[in-house]
């Protein structure tokens, strides 16, 4: 298609889908620092990212990874129970870094009601930061908990072939998915212990 020569070739990360330069630019003169959230289907990433002349700076970061290897998540990843908990890790390290407050960038993605991204804000207020929200897009408590999993694993206990084909990640770990909301309740506690103990900030 021809151009005329007032036309300006859009910014690569715009005509890569990757970046609405119009929404950051608004995020980025509000002078605070953004809480970014990111999902993959089988991770959540959480950090506090602030914008500097040279280039965007993480101040604290949190992701999901760190729930298995420090604290003894058995779960899947990419599920509700781990994004919040995944916030509740970042915004318990950013508190212990004298961050007080944020706002959400949620990049891309469309801000479905109870979408992952906001279970990780749902975990960021709990740690005790403020964030900017509307309290209808947050899941409530059950669903954090992991309680509809756990009863859709009941829901298939008579179909033992199904329930191992869908819940084999779980059973690899020996968690037997109806247990979840027991195992998110003690992950969710030995997580503030540790840093009430002034242990495992990193």
């Amino acid at each position: 298609m021809v151009k005329d020569s007032r036309y300006c070739v859009p910014f690569r990360r715009r005509r890569e889908g990757k970046t609405d330069y119009r929404t950051r630019k608004a995020l980025v003169l509000s002078g605070k620092p953004r809480l970014v959230a990111r999902n993959t289907l089988k991770n959540v990433i959480a950090q506090i990212i602030v914008a500097k002349p040279y280039g965007d700076e993480v101040l604290v970061s949190a992701h999901s990874r760190e729930l298995t290897i420090r604290y003894g998540w058995k779960a899947p990843r990419g599920n509700l129970p781990t994004a919040y908990l995944t916030g509740l890790l970042c915004g318990l390290k950013a508190k212990a870094q004298g961050i007080k407050e944020a706002i959400l960038d949620t990049g891309l993605h469309s801000p479905s009601k109870s979408a992952r991204v906001f279970a990780v804000l749902k975990g960021v207020l709990d740690a005790g930061i403020h964030v900017p929200h509307s309290e209808e897009k947050l899941p409530d408590e059950k669903r954090i908990e992991g309680e509809h999993i756990a009863h859709y694993a009941e829901s298939l206990a008579s179909n033992q072939e199904e329930y191992q084909s869908k819940f084999s990640k779980y059973l690899e770990q020996k968690l037997p998915p109806e247990n979840l909301p027991k195992h998110f309740a003690k992950v969710r506690k030995d997580i503030i212990a540790a840093f009430k103990s002034g242990g495992k900030k990193t």
